[in-house]
């Protein structure tokens, strides 16, 4: 099994939109890297985090299941859409999503305590100018984080041992 943290806008699409569709397209990615990720690296069953970014407090919100391996997403081809992309046609599309399964909503684990955890620090979304919606996690990094969520809260400064 391989591990993953998708973003998303919580205006845009939340984690309580997924819950309440239970299997959604991880749709509208439109960056070369996470397109290629998701259509190299993504297996059904994948484990992902569910991350909202570009909010008043960004963080893991919840967990998600690859569900549907990538196909091509259906927004390039519509001239109304944001995602429209008149490049790309349907022999040859240029953009993919995979669908994604609804687990579970968590408690929000911070950015910032995401940052204060030095077995974090190689976690692609802590790194400078990382923006991709799409990253993978290793599965050190993955069962940290688990353990963070199954103790509840983040520990206080200066104490980054194993939860």
């Amino acid at each position: 099994m391989r591990y993953w943290l998708m973003k998303s806008e919580p205006s845009v699409y939340s984690i309580d939109d997924l819950a309440k569709e239970k299997t959604a397209a991880w749709q509208g990615v439109r960056n070369y890297q996470a397109r290629n990720l998701m259509r190299d690296g993504m297996r059904l069953g994948d484990r992902a985090f569910f991350y909202h970014s570009n909010c008043e407090e960004p963080g893991i919100v919840g967990i998600v299941e690859v569900r549907r391996l990538a196909y091509p997403d259906e927004t390039q081809f519509n001239r109304n859409s944001e995602y429209f992309d008149p490049a790309s046609t349907r022999r040859n599309p240029r953009w993919l999503n995979v669908d994604v399964g609804f687990m579970r909503k968590t408690r929000l684990v911070s950015l910032d305590e995401l940052r204060r955890h030095k077995a974090l620090a190689g976690m692609q979304v802590l790194k400078r100018g990382n923006r991709l919606s799409v990253t993978p996690v290793t599965a050190v990094e993955w069962q940290f984080v688990m353990k963070l969520l199954r103790r509840g809260t983040a520990r206080p400064p200066g104490e980054d041992g194993p939860p």
